[in-house]
């Protein structure tokens, strides 16, 4: 090879390095992911395992989707609502991130990964105890006025058929 070609090469390999530099500029490695308030579970912190709940996150959201909507099964486990309470924190001013702002936990991941849900075009997305509330989401509606309560005879007995088997 001789010294020009080598030149050439270089000079190459140096202009295509420059180029790359803008598509890493200002972009972070990863998203910043908020703290969660409080752990679910000495043992994982979450519900689940950090990398099993990175992965699988939706399935078990839709899985409680199916659940609740479908069979009337109302548990906590993998509720959104108690997503939503543990993992949105309030900012230093005391307010909270709305969804589609980079410091509401839902959005620092999906902001990154240009993923849209629509999750929260019906669903709080900030935690029950705030102020900060969804105008389809206010306190009059009956709809949403409907809690789990863990001794409610109806919850149990339709947890009970399903875990025997049986039906109603």
């Amino acid at each position: 090879m001789s010294l020009g070609q080598l030149r050439q090469k270089i000079v190459i390999a140096a202009v295509g390095l420059l180029l790359a530099l803008p598509l890493h500029a200002g972009e972070p490695a990863s998203p910043v992911v908020p703290k969660a308030k409080a752990k679910a579970t000495e043992k994982y912190g979450c519900v689940e395992p950090v990398s099993k709940m990175r992965k699988n996150h939706m399935e078990f959201l839709l899985h409680q989707r199916d659940d609740t909507m479908r069979r009337g099964i109302r548990t906590k486990k993998f509720s959104l609502v108690e997503c939503v309470n543990c993992h949105v924190t309030p900012k230093k001013d005391g307010s909270y991130a709305r969804f589609g702002e980079s410091e509401h936990f839902c959005s620092s991941c999906h902001n990154y990964a240009a993923v849209k849900i629509d999750c929260f075009d019906c669903h709080r997305d900030t935690p029950e105890n705030s102020n900060a509330r969804h105008t389809l989401n206010d306190e009059t509606s009956p709809h949403h006025t409907i809690a789990f309560k863990e001794n409610d005879p109806l919850t149990t007995k339709k947890l009970d058929n399903v875990t025997s088997g049986g039906t109603e």
